[in-house]
């Protein structure tokens, strides 16, 4: 019978020469002994997403001239259209960069000039970095004001704005109602009613040098 030593130094001798005929065995996450010292288990886990920082996120502001947004008939208002609350979930990408989503709530006020109707409602936000804008985007949202009634509502909820890496840890966004230099820019706030042009009413002819003066 052979002893237990006996068997030890067979089973040394047996794994000595495997490994000198074999090549070295390499270890690849297929290998179970590999996963047991990597993983814990003899499979592979599904691969996690790497954990990532919360991202800055800024509040909303309100553009400069871009609170509200009226249309005149002369002097007196027909229509405005303002901004109220506003929300922003921000979000970060494994790139680096940053997403936004803005909610913007928007009304619209009848003056005294003002009539009910459904009104188109352009909403403006940008994504500022160093005063320069990283990303804009323009929002439309139709608010129906019925007889009898004043104002409307409406909720916007944009599209998402990417903020590059390079701006990710200092960045402003902004609202403003109206599009282009009404949402936010230098321009007037207020629009006045179209008028109707008038023609100049064309010269009378004069006579022909040397002639008669008709009669």
């Amino acid at each position: 019978m052979i002893g237990g030593r006996d068997l030890f130094r067979g089973l040394c001798g047996l794994i000595l020469a495997g490994s000198l005929s074999a090549s070295p065995a390499r270890a690849e996450d297929g290998n179970v002994f590999s996963n047991l010292f990597k993983f814990g288990g003899t499979t592979v886990p599904p691969s996690q997403p790497q954990s990532l920082e919360p991202p800055y996120c800024p509040p909303v502001e309100v553009a400069e001239n871009g609170a509200a947004y009226r249309i005149l008939a002369g002097s007196d208002v027909r229509t405005q259209f303002s901004v109220g609350r506003l929300a922003r979930e921000c979000a970060r990408r494994q790139d680096g960069s940053v997403t936004v989503k803005v909610g913007v709530e928007a009304n619209v006020l009848l003056g005294p000039k003002g009539a009910p109707g459904r009104f188109d409602v352009p909403v403006t936000i940008q994504i500022r970095h160093e005063g320069k804008v990283v990303a804009s985007r323009v929002e439309h949202s139709s608010v129906v004001v019925g007889p009898g009634e004043a104002q409307g509502f409406t909720t916007i909820v944009a599209e998402e704005l990417t903020v590059p890496p390079a701006a990710a840890e200092d960045y402003d966004i902004t609202v403003g109602v109206g599009s282009g230099k009404n949402a936010g820019g230098k321009g007037a706030s207020e629009k006045s009613a179209a008028k109707p042009r008038r023609r100049k009413p064309a010269a009378a002819a004069e006579p022909a040098s040397g002639g008669d003066a008709a009669q």
